[in-house]
């Protein structure tokens, strides 16, 4: 697949807000897109959003069908952000937060607090500094981390204009759209949410290249992965499978053995246990195949669709394709080239089934 034209598809999945659970902007897009490919979709009661490509026949000697076998592929479609908490008289917003997210990684600036009629535009606010040591805000000037307790947003309306908007407790809040817009850096991309809208355009493009594989392959842009994997456990629930792929970001840092570029990384273990060392190896058959090389690591402070699933004794063989990013839960920087050869090893696994 073409940089360009894998950049500009995960722009565009960039920037349809996604909090977990209150992901209706995203879904349209899907929905649209993959009514555009023809491919067969649905959404589902957890607001999973599935495309099914149907495996050639299976049929006995005598002609009888014989039970369909099936494998899913999940990436997750649901971005970290804030929920609000409570509403002043002021305007002021208190939020706690969604998933994985800090207040320090996304600075103050412009946030989408995305009401029930209207998105409201706010400001992540920290506190002046030019302040003495009777003020708050000193300390985090001085080595304290801004944690969500300490910071606020500001939308200088009236609790009523804000109740007319359908802003309340329970309401999500993500970064503004205007800081969203991804930036290109060569054959890197860097840009919010890659985690995983990255991992959707991948979906997108197996939706668009997969025709009758050996087995019927199921495409889940999973919903309310952040706070739990909520949207993978209960399509896992309901769908007997041979096996699952999470795909997913892989954290850079110098305690994991994993170099930045266009390599993906395969993952055999993560915080919720070990990944298929069957499956594995069948990922890795693939990537021969395809003539890609791969990353091998272990993960501590990490899940995913998989691991999540399989650790419940939803589906018994389970892996996790992911690429390198830096900034992960940040402002992510991966690139290009892994991403792409994502969907040349799943393409060859999947017609290898």
């Amino acid at each position: 697949m073409a940089y360009d034209q894998l950049f500009h598809q995960i722009d565009h999945l960039v920037m349809c807000h996604s909090p977990s659970g209150a992901e209706t902007e995203l879904n349209t897009y899907l929905l649209d897109r993959l009514s555009a490919l023809g491919v067969e979709h649905w959404q589902d009661e957890a607001d999973n959003i599935i495309a099914k490509i149907p495996g050639r026949s299976q049929t006995s000697d005598n002609g009888a069908a014989q039970p369909e076998r099936a494998i899913a592929i999940t990436g997750h479609k649901d971005e970290i952000g804030a929920i609000v908490k409570t509403i002043q008289r002021n305007g002021r917003i208190t939020v706690g937060p969604l998933g994985g997210a800090f207040p320090w990684v996304y600075g103050e600036g412009v946030v989408d607090v995305l009401g029930d009629h209207t998105t409201v535009s706010g400001i992540l606010c920290f506190g002046s500094r030019h302040v003495s040591h009777q003020s708050p805000q000193k300390e985090h000037q001085e080595g304290k981390a801004v944690l969500w307790e300490d910071a606020w947003i500001e939308t200088t309306l009236s609790q009523e204009a804000l109740a007319d908007a359908g802003v309340h407790p329970g309401t999500r809040v993500v970064v503004g759209k205007h800081r969203k817009r991804p930036c290109r850096l060569g054959n890197y991309m860097a840009s919010y949410t890659l985690d995983n809208k990255a991992s959707v355009a991948i979906l997108l493009a197996l939706a668009e290249r997969l025709q009758q594989p050996p087995v019927t392959v199921y495409l889940v842009a999973s919903a309310k992965e952040e706070v739990g994997a909520v949207g993978a456990l209960y399509f896992t629930q309901r769908h007997r499978l041979e096996g699952l792929i999470a795909l997913e970001i892989c954290p850079l840092s110098r305690e994991y053995p994993i170099q930045a570029g266009e390599q993906p990384v395969l993952l055999y273990q993560d915080g919720y246990g070990l990944y298929d060392d069957g499956l594995n190896r069948d990922i890795r058959r693939a990537a021969a195949v395809a003539g890609v090389s791969l990353q091998l690591t272990t993960l501590s402070s990490f899940g995913s669709d998989g691991s999540i699933a399989m650790k419940f004794g939803h589906v018994s063989r389970a892996a996790c394709l992911s690429f390198p990013t830096q900034n992960t839960h940040g402002y992510e920087i991966a690139h290009l080239g892994a991403i792409a050869e994502c969907i040349e090893i799943l393409v060859c696994y999947c017609n290898d089934l």
